[in-house]
C-alpha cells in the first residue's frame, strides 16, 4: 500500500505544476491587457477621452465687440453702444463653497491662495459697491441663475472676473444709444432686439458696425469651482468701425424742422428736403417729414421710419424741363435765346397740350419757356429730338438708376423704354410726366449742370474709422460728363433767369445770386383706385451762381388747397440761406443773369 500511494503523489506533483503555471500565464495575460490598455488611454489617450474631459471642465463666456458709432461730419454722435456686464451667480455652488483657491501674484509669483467664502463676498462687496449683507443674501439659495447686479462698466467686470469666487459668471450685453433722436433718424435707423440693424445705415452697414466676439474660457471642476491652475484663454473681442457721415447735423436739424412745419401748415401726407454739395455729391441734410427717433421707432407708422428722399418715386413735373432743355442744348437744337411761337394749346401727332395759365398766342424764348414752365412750348422744344434722344438723354441725366448711397430700397424710378411709350407719353415725358423718379435723382441731375455738366454721384458715407482710430475713405465714384461746360452754363442761365426775370422770385436770396426751377404734377392714387389724388409739388435750385455750391430741393406730397396757391419757395429760401451761412459762403459778387422770356 505503501507503494502504490508515493507513486499517486510524483503523479499529482506534476499536475499542480502545470495548473499553476497556466494559471500565472493567465494573470500575466490580463495584467499586460490592463497594463496595455491603461497606457493607451492614459499615456496616449487614442480616444481623446482626456481632451473630452477637459473640453467637458471648459466654460466659455462670450465677450461682446463694442458695435461702432454712427458720426455726422464733424464727429458727432448720431448713434453709439456701450459695453455693459450682468453679474450672475448660481446660488447652488456658492452656498455650499466654504472656501476656494484663487491664483494671486505675491512679490512678482504665482501662488494658489485660499480664499474663505465671507472673505469672497466682503470684496465683491467691495467692487460692486453693495451691502455686504444683502449681497451674501444674493448669492445664498438654491437657485441656478440669480442676477446679482446689472449694467456693470467693463473695468469693473474685470475686476469681478478675477476675484475667481465660486458660481459667479459675468454675461456681457450691448445697449445701443441714439443721443440726437430723431434728427436723421430714419437714415441712421435702430436695431431688432438691441442686437441687429432693421432699418436705414444700421441694416446696410450691420456686418461693418457690429465687429466680432470675443471669448474667455475657464477650466471648472466637478464641484462647479474655477479651477485655479486650470485653462484661462481670453480672446478679446474686435470692435466694430465707427461709421462717418457727410450729413451736418445741425443743418439736418434745421431741414427736419422746415419741412415738417411745411407739412404741417398744408396738411400733406409727407415732405422732403435734400441739401447736396455741388463739388462733392455729399449730402449735407436729407430730411424727412415724422422722422423717427431710433431710440423709440414705433411711435411713428412703419412708413415714415425709412427715407423718402430715395425709396418715394413720383412723377417729378415740370422740374425735367431742365433735362429737356440741356438735351436740346447740347445736340444744337435750340440755345437760351431761341424762340418759338407759342400758342395758348399745342396739338402734335393727335395729343393736345395745354399749360397751367391761360395765355394767347406768345411769341418766347427758351429762357422764357422754361422761365414760366409751359408745357406747351417745351413739347415744341422737345420735338426737335428724336424719341430715341429724349429717352437716352433722361438716362444719361441718372434716371431710372437708384443712387446707391447706401441706404435700404432705394429706388431706381421708372423710365419705360422709348419703343413702349404710346403717343402722349413721348411727349409729357419732356415735362415730368410719364416717367417716376426720387428726390435725390432730381438733384443729382441738377448737380451736373451746377458742377459745370460733371456728375458726381451722390456720397452719404465718408468713410470708415477703425477701432485703432484710423480711417479709411470712401472713395468716391468716376465723375462722367454729362453736358459740356458751356451747355451746363447755359442752362443755369435759364434757371437763374426764371429767378431774375420769370415765375420763380419767391427764391430769390438777398445777396446770393440764385437759380431755380418748380415742378407740379399730378399724383396717382395709392388706395386702389384709378386717377389722381393729388399732387406733388416741389422746386429745386442752386446757389450762389456765380459758383454754385449748393442745391436745394424740397418736396410736398398732396399738401390740401389750391395747386395755385401752394408754394415751397419761403422753404427753399429759408433752407438755402441757412445752408450757405453755415458753410460761410460769401456772397455773391457779379450781376445776375437777366434772359429776356419773351422775343423781342
Amino acid at each position: 500500500m505503501a507503494k502504490n500511494s508515493g507513486k499517486a503523489s510524483k503523479a499529482q506533483a506534476p499536475n499542480a505544476t502545470r495548473r499553476l503555471r497556466w494559471g500565472l500565464g493567465i494573470m500575466l495575460a490580463l495584467l499586460l491587457v490592463v497594463g496595455g490598455k491603461l497606457f493607451m488611454v492614459q499615456g496616449l489617450d487614442i480616444g481623446g477621452m482626456a481632451e473630452a474631459a477637459l473640453n467637458n471642465r471648459l466654460t466659455p463666456i462670450v465677450l461682446p465687440a463694442e458695435r461702432g458709432s454712427i458720426l455726422d461730419s464733424s464727429g458727432t454722435v448720431l448713434a453709439s453702444s456701450v459695453i455693459r456686464y450682468n453679474i450672475v451667480v448660481d446660488q447652488t455652488v456658492n452656498t455650499k463653497t466654504e472656501s476656494f483657491r484663487r491664483l494671486e501674484t505675491i512679490k512678482g509669483k504665482d501662488e494658489l491662495v485660499k480664499v474663505t467664502r465671507d472673505q469672497g463676498i466682503s470684496e465683491l462687496a467691495g467692487v460692486l459697491g453693495m451691502d455686504r449683507d444683502a449681497l451674501r443674501d444674493a448669492l445664498t439659495g438654491t437657485q441656478r441663475y440669480y442676477i446679482v447686479a446689472k449694467d456693470l462698466k467693463p473695468d469693473v467686470e474685470d475686476q469681478v472676473s478675477k476675484l475667481s469666487i465660486p458660481g459667479i459668471v459675468t454675461v456681457g450685453t450691448s445697449k445701443r444709444v441714439y443721443p440726437n433722436g430723431s434728427v436723421a433718424g430714419g437714415i441712421v435707423g435702430f436695431l431688432k432686439d438691441g442686437a441687429t440693424g432693421q432699418a436705414g445705415l444700421e441694416q446696410t452697414q450691420d456686418e461693418i458696425l457690429k465687429g466680432t466676439p470675443g471669448k474667455r474660457v475657464f477650466e471648472i471642476g466637478a464641484d462647479g469651482l474655477r479651477i485655479p491652475v486650470g485653462v484661462d484663454e481670453l480672446t478679446p473681442a474686435i470692435n466694430g468701425k465707427d461709421i462717418k457721415l457727410t450729413l451736418n447735423s445741425d443743418l439736418q436739424y434745421f431741414s427736419q424742422q422746415a419741412i415738417q412745419s411745411q407739412k404741417d401748415k398744408l396738411s400733406a401726407e409727407w415732405g422732403v428736403i435734400v441739401v447736396s454739395d455741388v463739388k462733392t455729391g455729399n449730402i449735407i441734410a436729407m430730411a424727412d417729414t415724422d422722422s423717427p427717433d431710433p431710440n423709440d421707432p414705433g411711435k411713428v407708422a412703419a412708413e415714415d421710419r425709412g427715407v423718402r428722399a430715395v425709396t418715394a418715386s413720383y412723377e417729378p413735373g415740370s422740374v425735367e424741363k431742365m433735362i429737356t432743355a440741356a438735351a436740346a442744348i447740347q445736340e444744337g437744337k435750340s440755345s437760351p435765346l431761341d424762340t418759338f411761337t407759342v400758342p395758348p394749346t399745342y396739338t402734335v401727332d393727335g395729343q393736345t397740350f395745354s399749360d397751367a395759365f391761360e395765355h394767347g398766342t406768345e411769341h418766347r424764348t427758351l429762357a422764357g419757356i422754361v422761365g414760366y414752365s409751359m408745357n406747351t412750348g417745351t413739347v415744341m422744344v422737345g420735338q426737335r429730338l428724336s424719341k430715341d434722344q429724349r429717352h437716352d438723354w433722361l438716362q444719361k441725366f441718372g434716371i431710372g438708376q437708384a443712387p446707391d448711397i447706401g441706404l435700404p430700397a432705394e429706388s431706381k424710378g421708372i423710365l419705360t423704354p422709348a419703343d413702349q411709350w404710346d403717343g402722349r407719353q413721348q411727349y409729357t415725358v419732356l415735362f415730368g410726366q410719364g416717367v417716376a423718379q426720387s428726390t435725390l435723382q432730381t438733384v443729382r441731375a441738377y448737380q451736373s449742370i451746377a458742377n459745370d455738366g460733371v456728375m458726381l454721384q451722390p456720397r452719404l458715407i465718408d468713410s470708415y474709422i477703425n477701432p485703432d482710430g484710423t480711417e479709411d475713405k470712401v472713395p468716391a465714384k468716376t465723375p462722367q460728363q454729362i453736358v459740356s461746360k458751356e451747355t451746363a452754363k447755359q442752362v443755369r442761365d435759364i434757371l437763374e433767369s426764371a429767378v431774375t426775370e420769370g415765375e420763380i422770385k419767391e427764391a430769390a436770396i438777398d445777396g446770393y445770386r440764385v437759380g431755380a426751377k418748380t415742378g407740379t404734377s399730378e399724383s396717382p392714387c395709392d388706395d386702389g383706385k384709378s386717377g389722381f389724388c393729388g399732387y406733388t409739388a416741389s422746386i429745386i435750385g442752386m446757389a450762389p451762381m456765380d459758383n454754385p455750391r449748393f442745391i436745394v430741393e424740397v418736396v410736398l406730397q398732396r399738401p390740401k388747397g389750391s395747386i395755385f396757391g401752394i408754394t415751397n419757395g419761403p422753404v427753399f429760401r429759408s433752407v438755402m440761406s441757412q445752408t450757405l451761412r453755415t458753410f460761410n459762403v460769401q456772397p455773391s459778387t457779379g450781376e445776375p443773369v437777366r434772359l429776356p422770356q419773351y422775343a423781342r
